[in-house]
């Protein structure tokens, strides 16, 4: 049975490529094997063809809600991954730093000052703060 749905999958490829780099998404599908391959491909059709592309939200809104439940979640790798693709959705430091109040209110402040740890760390190396804050 033949699942793949290569439309789903080119529309999820440019979302992902946009949002979270060409280089990132090309690096990380050539480094896909026999093994992770199938998952990489299903990924970039079901969560950024399927779920990035439907119109309804904007890139800029899906990053802000990716950073709170990813966030939430405290998948600190992926975080920093996603905080990159918001800056490159549209949104500033300020909406960022927001996104992360958010999680603290809602999953308390140990979990807060990690996203900040995360965020001050990608948005550095982005040259959108200096390291001393």
């Amino acid at each position: 049975m033949d699942i793949f749905d290569e439309d789903l999958f080119q529309k999820g490829l440019a979302q992902r490529k946009a949002t979270m780099g060409a280089d990132f998404v090309e690096k990380n599908l050539a480094s896909a094997d026999d093994f992770t391959r199938p998952w990489q491909e299903a990924m970039t059709a079901w969560a950024w063809g399927f779920g990035w592309g439907d119109d309804t939200l904007d890139p800029k809104t899906r990053s802000l809600m990716n950073l709170a439940m990813i966030g939430a979640l405290g998948k600190m790798h992926e975080w920093e991954g996603h905080c990159k693709g918001a800056i490159n959705n549209g949104c500033s430091v300020e909406e960022i730093r927001s996104a992360i109040h958010v999680v603290g209110i809602y999953c308390g402040a140990p979990q807060a000052l990690e996203c900040f740890r995360s965020a001050r760390k990608v948005l550095t190396e982005m040259g959108l703060l200096d390291s001393a804050g």
